[in-house]
């Protein structure tokens, strides 16, 4: 059975694409988490901040990915990440769950 992954993404031409994953992200559909990031420009953020689960082929795919990736996430799939050894490749922001996140990552305040 297929688990439930719904992706979105969106594009500003003064950001980084960001690729929304919500559900669970796992064996039956990180083929299309793969195809996604694919399809996308150079630098994307995973806002991972709505993901449940995700299993190792979810993993797989982020390290295949990890030249281009940044990843947001909650502090629910924050060990996870590091017990993986991704946190050592790609950069990981944590984002406080329940955390209003409208357009996605900001630019710093000056």
């Amino acid at each position: 059975m297929t688990t439930p992954l719904t992706l979105t993404s969106r594009q500003r031409p003064d950001a980084p694409t960001v690729l929304k994953a919500v559900g669970e992200i796992d064996m039956s559909n990180s083929g299309a988490l793969a195809s996604a990031l694919e399809a996308l420009p150079d630098r994307v953020v995973v806002d991972l901040t709505e993901v449940e689960y995700l299993d190792s082929a979810a993993l797989s795919v982020f390290f295949a990915h990890a030249e281009h990736v940044e990843l947001l996430a909650t502090g629910l799939l924050l060990p996870v990440l590091e017990i993986s050894g991704l946190t050592g490749l790609v950069t990981v922001r944590e984002v406080p769950a329940g955390a209003d996140r409208h357009d996605g990552p900001q630019a710093p305040e000056a």
